[in-house]
């Protein structure tokens, strides 16, 4: 059979098949969780499915990742951190991973999934130099590479890490996908959670407030407003061993306190519209929860900021708080319920001590 960018290939299991992992030890490597069987797992691929998936990405994958595919298909890994030489966003050492993308199109992350290698080419601007094969607990803020720029797009790729928030900064990873797979290892290879939580509670005391999060607290009058905000973050910080926020009810104080100051300056026309920053937007007049919450500013490397977010958990808290009746209509757009507002203005006084 042909491949889809020209070169011939035999058909058959055993085709692309390199050796590399032969003597590799799986034990432990996967995590076989309901999460990543439902999101990240696709059955074993055919030759038919994995030339198609080359046409439409445009790259010929490295026989290395075809063969981890046909041993198993995509999957969150427990075996989640790689060393690096060079200092990135997320450490000094090291990357961490959440998962490696399945050969396919029909699993949440897969190279052709709703989140995968295309999704974040096209919705996300990361650079075309080959193909998105992992995600990271950054909830798309970086991403681990196949980088194409050297061999071209038949050839051996390399994998890179991009940082989109350091402007899509790519640093070396590995010299080809298979020692990549091979040298990941756990994260207490390089615990340093201590560290973590010393400088993510010195973010949460005394990083720079979003521009817009002081207008809205201006705006709300409300005096302990900022002991309130950073108080919650920081019993946020003390649970986890870092900022970040999830599916936990103190994020979802977060997301209500944030969105309780977002309507002291404008109403939200819809989810969308209290998430997102606009397209081609650089400033920080207009408020959204991604400017007063998730984004770093660039003059200030102590800004308050979770560095990223997930999606899906704030639709889920929207979507809870809609059913619930703590979001309702108002006028062309939606706020929190009077009496749900003042309950949680109580909530957080308590959580702060300013009652």
């Amino acid at each position: 059979m042909h491949d889809p960018l020209g070169a011939t290939s035999p058909a058959g299991p055993t085709a692309r098949s390199t050796g590399h992992f032969a003597d590799l030890d799986f034990a432990g490597f996967w995590n076989d969780g309901d999460y990543s069987c439902e999101n990240y797992l696709e059955p074993t691929p055919s030759d038919e499915l994995i030339a198609e998936v080359e046409a439409e990405l445009g790259y010929r994958l490295p026989d290395s990742y075809v063969e981890l595919a046909r041993m198993r298909n995509g999957g969150m890994v427990e075996r989640s951190c790689h060393p690096t030489d060079e200092p990135t966003g997320w450490a000094e050492d090291h990357i961490q991973i959440t998962g490696i993308y399945a050969i396919g199109r029909t699993a949440t992350y897969s190279l052709c999934g709703e989140l995968g290698s295309a999704f974040m080419r096209d919705e996300w601007d990361y650079p075309d130099i080959g193909i998105g094969v992992a995600d990271t607990p950054s909830a798309g803020h970086e991403q681990i590479m196949l980088d194409y720029r050297a061999c071209g797009p038949t050839g051996e790729p390399c994998v890179v890490h991009v940082d989109q928030e350091a402007d899509y900064a790519i640093t070396p990873v590995a010299p080809d996908f298979a020692s990549f797979v091979r040298n990941l290892v756990s994260e207490d290879e390089f615990d340093d959670s201590a560290e973590t939580l010393a400088a993510d509670l010195e973010t949460v005391r005394l990083g720079t407030l979003s521009p817009i999060v002081r207008r809205a607290l201006d705006a709300a009058d409300l005096p302990d407003g900022e002991a309130v905000v950073r108080a919650l973050a920081e019993r946020i910080v003390e649970a986890k061993g870092f900022y970040s926020l999830h599916a936990d009810p103190d994020s979802h104080l977060m997301y209500d306190a944030m969105f309780w100051l977002y309507s002291h300056l404008t109403t939200a026309t819809s989810f969308e519209d209290f998430v997102h920053r606009a397209e081609g937007q650089t400033d920080y007049a207009r408020p959204c929860y991604t400017l007063m919450v998730t984004t770093r500013f660039v003059d200030d490397p102590y800004g308050f900021c979770t560095g990223g977010y997930a999606e899906g958990f704030l639709r889920d808290w929207w979507d809870a708080r809609i059913q619930a009746g703590h979001i309702v209509p108002s006028g062309a757009g939606y706020r929190l319920d009077p009496e749900y507002a003042t309950q949680l203005v109580r909530v957080l006084r308590a959580v702060a001590g300013t009652l």
